[in-house]
């Protein structure tokens, strides 16, 4: 038994070794301090709508958010972007008219109610859910504390790729690629799209471009969990409950129990 046990560990390690090499080898994600992690971080809404902006400005181009309704942008747990602003935003955007006078292929102004369009690029991937299906942190060699309590780094890991790259191109099958060290493999076919300074925003915000990727990454976050604040509330709400739920439910049991385990014999 004990030599099986020591072979097992052994094989785990040899394994989780190797993970973390290949791990190394293909990608490098930096573990960014975003607002909204732990168990009582909460989104900051000014970061949202500089994200929003990035978003809006530089990454509609190629890539949608399907899931995402244009009224979401006003909700008080996101953005928070006043309902004119969003209104004029939307008519920026065009979707399918599906009305009873338009013919297959038509199009209309976006309103609020309109989710946002799809993506305008083939292979270009829709990001609505891109922050939670990218994990930045995963394998064996992860902590599952920090998992646990900060997530599996999906926005990390977008940051990571805005600011992964080395400045090194190669042209393959016709097919520019550029050298990202936070991309699995090293390389994507995706040029950097931000630069930093691509935007100005009104509360004078840094526009550096580790700024500026943290802040599109944080409202790709906000777009794939919108309702993390209030989930995080309910489970903090809960824990508290069960908490003194089982401190009443230890007093009573002993109160029950006393003259049983102290009677006289």
């Amino acid at each position: 038994m004990k030599k099986a046990l020591l072979s097992a560990l052994a094989a785990l390690t040899l394994v989780i070794g190797g993970a973390q090499a290949a791990g190394d080898g293909e990608q490098h994600v930096t573990d960014y301090d975003f607002p909204f992690e732990g168990p009582f971080g909460r989104y900051d809404t000014m970061q949202l709508q500089r994200g929003l902006a990035i978003y809006n400005q530089v990454c509609s181009g190629c890539h949608g958010m399907e899931y995402v309704y244009f009224r979401n942008l006003t909700e008080d747990t996101g953005p928070a972007m006043p309902e004119a602003m969003i209104v004029e935003l939307a008519k920026g955007y065009f979707v399918a008219d599906t009305g009873l006078d338009a013919q297959p292929g038509d199009t209309r102004p976006a309103t609020l109610s309109d989710n946002f369009p799809g993506s305008q690029v083939e292979n270009a991937p829709d990001m609505s859910l891109l922050a939670k299906a990218r994990a930045g942190f995963h394998g064996p060699y992860g902590t599952g504390i920090s998992q646990l309590i900060n997530g599996m780094g999906g926005a990390e890991y977008i940051a990571s790729v805005l600011t992964g790259y080395t400045g090194e191109e190669k042209v393959e099958a016709g097919i520019t690629y550029y050298e990202n060290e936070a991309f699995p493999g090293g390389w994507i076919a995706m040029a950097p799209p931000l630069y930093g300074d691509d935007i100005e925003h009104a509360d004078d915000a840094p526009t550096d471009l580790t700024s500026e990727a943290m802040d599109v990454a944080a409202f790709l976050m906000w777009a794939a969990e919108p309702k993390l604040n209030q989930r995080k509330a309910f489970g903090l709400t809960a824990v508290l409950f069960l908490g003194i739920f089982t401190i009443l439910l230890f007093l009573t049991n002993r109160k029950l129990w006393y003259h049983v385990k102290h009677r006289e014999e």
